[in-house]
């Protein structure tokens, strides 16, 4: 199961990097595609790595690539706040960032266990690596409830500012959204188990984890099924969209000639 979701992801994300070069929409969402770049990367350095390497430097690799996946996904969603609300008045958008980062901000300050202060300030390479993957989680926790919160401010005044239904920056919002509302539901959901579960046996350990691996595959399905969205909406040109590269028609290159010979 994992190996099948692993190629059918993979392979999505090559599929939407070539629709984003090919219809032209890099040039439009230029850190989506950066995001959708390092998160193929991950996967592939993940895959050619594992078992390949000594433990310590894979989990250094594999920790920075986390840390710029998190980075990647911060700077998408400001992308899109810019693309989508670049009508709305400058106070406008510092204000609805600042509400944003806060209510973000005062959630992810009680979601999970923070470590010490002695242990954040270490002087190690396991804490510097347990620094980095904090990072990791924390800013993906972040970036996955600004997503949430942009996706209820575009359906509610996305059309008032041009970013309506239709729109390529709405769909996107909208995929990124769901893949964070299925990864806060997991992480949640797991979080509640652990916290109340109470192992006696190899056994009962070995379902704990058996639920566990159930539980991120279908997150992995919800994200394989977002990124088919995605290639879907963005193949498809927006409503009232020019296209520059068009063949002339017949009629419009006949009108012209009837004119001259007029």
């Amino acid at each position: 199961m994992d190996q099948v979701l692993w190629t059918l992801t993979f392979a999505a994300l090559l599929v939407l990097l070539v629709v984003l070069l090919g219809r032209d929409r890099a040039r439009r969402f230029p850190l989506f595609m950066a995001s959708v770049a390092v998160i193929a990367l991950r996967l592939l350095v993940t895959r050619l790595l594992f078992n390949r390497i000594k433990p310590l430097v894979l989990s250094e690799i594999l920790l920075t690539l986390a840390d710029l996946s998190v980075v990647a996904a911060l700077l998408v969603i400001w992308e899109m706040a810019r693309t989508a609300f670049a009508k709305a008045p400058r106070w406008v958008g510092i204000g609805v960032t600042v509400a944003g980062l806060a209510v973000s901000g005062s959630v992810l300050a009680f979601w999970g266990p923070w470590p010490s202060w002695a242990t954040f300030t270490a002087s190690s390479t396991l804490a510097t690596l347990r620094r980095m993957q904090m990072g990791a989680e924390k800013g993906n926790l972040l970036a996955a409830m600004l997503a949430i919160e942009l996706a209820v401010l575009l359906l509610i005044f996305g059309r008032r500012f041009g970013a309506g239904w239709r729109s390529h920056v709405q769909r996107i919002v909208l995929g990124l959204a769901v893949a964070a509302a299925a990864q806060l539901t997991v992480r949640g959901v797991w979080q509640a188990i652990t916290l109340k579960a109470v192992v006696h046996s190899r056994t009962q350990y070995d379902q704990l984890m058996t639920l566990r691996d159930r539980m991120y595959s279908a997150n992995d399905i919800v994200y394989f099924g977002v990124l088919i969205w995605w290639i879907v909406c963005l193949w498809i040109d927006e409503p009232g969209a020019k296209i520059d590269d068009a063949e002339p028609s017949a009629s419009s290159v006949a009108e012209p000639a009837a004119r001259a010979a007029t």
